[in-house]
Formats: structure tokens, C-alpha cells, sequence
């Protein structure tokens, strides 16, 4: 697998997460031996939501308002 970032080598790491848990958790993820990028499962997970967001936004027409005058009676 190579890296988004740098498509340098990805190779497979065990990551320990202490912050979200009060029992430290361990989890295997993906590190890029070139630049250091960490991926896991969560966040690919993030990324490919928010690729997803992006891309409906681009294909979501504009909707043009069209303010009238006020016509004088």
C-alpha cells in the first residue's frame, strides 16, 4: 500500500491509543516509513466522509435568487 500523502511505503504498525480510553488500547494501523502518516480504520473512516461531503457539495446545483422590484400601485 503506498502513503496519500507521499506515496511513499505503508507498512503495518500496532498504534496505543491512551487519550480516548481510561485503559490504554491497542489497535493496528497503517505508518508510512517515509514521512511518518499514521492511518487507521477510524481514519479512513473520517476522510472518506468528508470526501463524500466535498463531492456533494460540487454536484449540488447552485439555486439563483431572483429578487423582483416592487411594483408601485
Amino acid at each position: 500500500m503506498t502513503c496519500t500523502r507521499c506515496n511513499g511505503l505503508m507498512v503495518t504498525d500496532h498504534l496505543l491509543d491512551m487519550q480516548e480510553s481510561s485503559v490504554p488500547m491497542w489497535m493496528r494501523g497503517l505508518r508510512c516509513v517515509a514521512c511518518g502518516n499514521i492511518e487507521d480504520p477510524l481514519i479512513r473512516q473520517h476522510r472518506m466522509v468528508q470526501r463524500n461531503r466535498r463531492t456533494r457539495r460540487v454536484a449540488t446545483p447552485l439555486v439563483k435568487t431572483t429578487i423582483r422590484p416592487a411594483v408601485a400601485a
